[in-house]
């Protein structure tokens, strides 16, 4: 079935992406809101926590975009997918975390 890979793409995309942040922060040293912060997603993580969630969601990512159908960067439906996935948890992170680190401009609130 088609849609179920294209589905596992498009969840992979947004494991992928999220793990970029979490990742970061943590080899940085830096701490980041997570979802085991108090309040979840809003409060900070410490680095190691971020290094371990950034890490989860790389394998998790892996796992839906290399083992489940057969992910092909020559096909279009794929690559689509992955990159709507991608592209709406980065949307959604900028607006979420923006709240709290300043990245939200006036005229787009």
């Amino acid at each position: 079935m088609p849609w179920l890979s294209l589905l596992s793409y498009f969840f992979g995309g947004v494991f992928l992406a999220n793990a970029i942040p979490h990742f970061i922060s943590g080899m940085m040293g830096r701490p980041f809101q997570s979802p085991f912060a108090k309040p979840a997603g809003q409060g900070f993580s410490s680095s190691t926590i971020n290094a371990v969630w950034g890490f989860f969601n790389i394998v998790v990512g892996y796992v839906l975009v290399c083992r489940v159908g057969d992910f092909a960067l020559r096909d279009t439906g794929d690559v689509t997918a992955f990159g709507a996935g991608a592209f709406l948890i980065a949307l959604f992170s900028a607006r979420h975390f923006g709240r709290f680190n300043g990245g939200n401009t006036p005229e787009l609130s």
